[in-house]
């Protein structure tokens, strides 16, 4: 197979990772993750306190904050515009995809296999999420992708390297920046044990540049710490002590929880799992055999990792897709170019008939629930139906050409231009499954002219979710209701569970109710939906001044 040009595999990574981040990435609102993140880049922006990072007016420090410095900016120029603020996550994916894309041309020394890694790890479903939120994960990993890059070309360059090692460490110190030690132990530490494992890389003269890494990641990483340590040491340190606790403590789930890892992978699990399978069963599986046990190596190691963490969540298996894609890729590779079995053909066959049988159902599956029910154009439901009965053609053309020629080349296309064609046309009628449309967000009081300086309250004994302080822009701090401190600090916004009317009934304050806000974007009746999200919003002040002069002449 002729290996293509890189300018057209760069276009072609511009394409997916265009579908896969952006297309269609507005569709489901601010979730509580994302919602802490931006909040904390409103207030940034809002009081132009870069330095020490505030949510809902207080302190922080446990997450570095080179992500919210690039929220902040987004914030500034595009104010409350969330679609900006998952583009800049997108822009991050997509070098993380670049980052890919050229570690494994430098490891493989085929641009073919590189390039079928990185439009996989695009298409997966674990990257396409991260890769379409206001996520911090998206931006460590991308850094450190990027750190371990330029370590490879450091350690394989015939010079010394220093220029590669700055870099390496630049971006080291950027990845703890964006998520401290995170992809420091998930992503850098399996891949150097790996690398150290199998490629096993000459290491003369490497010593000196080796400091220059080490010193500018440290440089890097840890100048806001230092600043934080003389001046806020006792706040930085709880901060550190919190977070440490959270990995222990918060979301504990056993060591085997991540054994459906594969379906992180979407479109490709079977493809996945099958790939790990195949470098197991084939004892000498073909050329860059080398760079296939790396890629096994880096998925084991960064497997078990992770598993030993007591906190554990599906988003955390990003840095897994990296190596898995890689796996993937390597599997393709082989199947196409190396003389198979009839065994593999059979598994392959089953594999892709999967997929197929999947794909041909979307069409039903969209029929049945959303035309109808009259909640999709037909014109765009016939676009849908062509695309992935098409899709499914050519797979199943390509599964059962005679004897050992099968078109792995067309069955690979075809997986992601169906996942694209997900992206750009089907993203909209599935949210449209979840998304509440009866949702009322008090985003509306930002335009509300009748809250115009006034500060937010909430019931100081009530649960506040952060989803409410991003969308409405503004602190909303606790305040005791029966405490005579109110009178002093009216007039206000109040946000609360129960309307004002009825919490202040007798207080001698006027309350004008302004709305009932309901931000959540699961309907009512879905297990997730929380009424803590439902808040009613009043101004309270004191009652009008009466006219004496009125009053005298009314009792005389």
């Amino acid at each position: 197979m002729k290996e293509n040009s890189s300018p057209a595999y760069y276009l072609l990574i511009i394409v997916v990772s265009f579908c896969a981040f952006f297309v269609n990435n507005h569709i489901v609102p601010a979730d509580l993750m994302e919602s802490r993140n931006l909040a904390t880049a409103q207030e940034m922006a809002r009081t132009g306190n870069y330095l020490i990072p505030t949510m809902n007016g207080e302190l922080r420090l446990e997450k570095p904050p080179l992500p919210t410095w690039i929220a902040a900016g987004v914030e500034t120029i595009l104010p409350g515009n969330l679609n900006a603020q998952r583009c800049a996550s997108g822009i991050a994916a997509t070098f993380m995809v670049i980052f890919l894309y050229l570690l494994a041309v430098r490891l493989s020394g085929s641009r073919n296999i590189a390039i079928a890694a990185a439009v996989i790890f695009a298409t997966c479903y674990n990257p396409v999420m991260m890769g379409r939120t206001a996520s911090w994960d998206i931006y460590c990993h991308s850094f450190m992708l990027g750190a371990i890059y330029f370590l490879v070309c450091s350690i394989s360059a015939r010079c010394r390297g220093f220029g590669w090692m700055f870099l390496s460490g630049l971006f080291m110190g950027l990845s703890f920046l964006s998520k401290g030690p995170v992809a420091f132990y998930a992503l850098l530490l399996p891949f150097i044990i790996a690398y150290a494992l199998v490629v096993r890389p000459k290491m003369s003269g490497k010593g000196l540049p080796l400091v220059v890494l080490l010193a500018t990641a440290l440089a890097t990483s840890l100048w806001w710490y230092g600043w934080l340590y003389f001046t806020q040491s006792e706040t930085i340190a709880a901060a550190a002590r919190k977070e440490t606790t959270a990995w222990m403590s918060r979301n504990v789930k056993p060591f085997w929880y991540y054994w459906q890892f594969p379906a992180e992978a979407g479109i490709w699990a079977l493809f996945w799992v099958t790939s790990i399978i195949y470098f197991f069963a084939k004892r000498r599986p073909g050329r860059h055999r080398r760079l296939f046990a790396f890629s096994i190596v880096w998925t084991v190691t960064s497997l078990l990792l992770l598993s030993l963490i007591p906190e554990k969540k599906t988003r955390y298996l990003l840095p897994l897709l990296v190596p898995g894609a890689v796996n993937i890729a390597m599997y393709l590779w082989n199947i196409a170019r190396n003389p198979t079995s009839r065994a593999d053909r059979i598994v392959f066959r089953l594999n892709g008939l999967v997929v197929s049988l999947v794909l041909l159902a979307i069409p039903v599956f969209i029929y049945v629930m959303f035309l109808g029910k009259g909640l999709m154009p037909v014109p765009l439901f016939v676009v849908i139906a062509v695309i992935f009965l098409v899709v499914t053609a050519v797979i199943v053309r390509s599964l059962v050409r005679k004897g050992s020629r099968m078109d792995i080349k067309s069955v690979f296309a075809s997986m992601v231009v169906a996942m694209m064609a997900l992206e750009a046309f089907c993203l909209p009628a599935v949210g449209s499954m979840f998304i509440n449309d009866e949702r009322h967000s008090i985003r509306n009081l930002r335009d509300d002219p009748r809250t115009e300086g006034l500060a937010f309250y909430y019931e100081a004994d009530k649960p506040l979710r952060m989803e409410l302080v991003y969308e409405a822009d503004a602190f909303i701090l606790p305040l005791d209701l029966s405490d005579s401190a109110l009178m002093r600090k009216v007039p206000l916004v109040l946000v609360s569970q129960e309307p004002a009317e009825l919490l202040l009934e007798g207080s001698g304050l006027t309350v004008e109710h302004l709305d009932t806000y309901d931000n959540n974007w699961r309907k009512r009746g879905h297990k997730r939906y929380n009424p803590d999200l439902v808040r009613h919003a009043a101004v309270v002040s004191l009652p009008p001044a009466e006219d004496e002069g009125g009053d005298r002449e009314e009792d005389n």
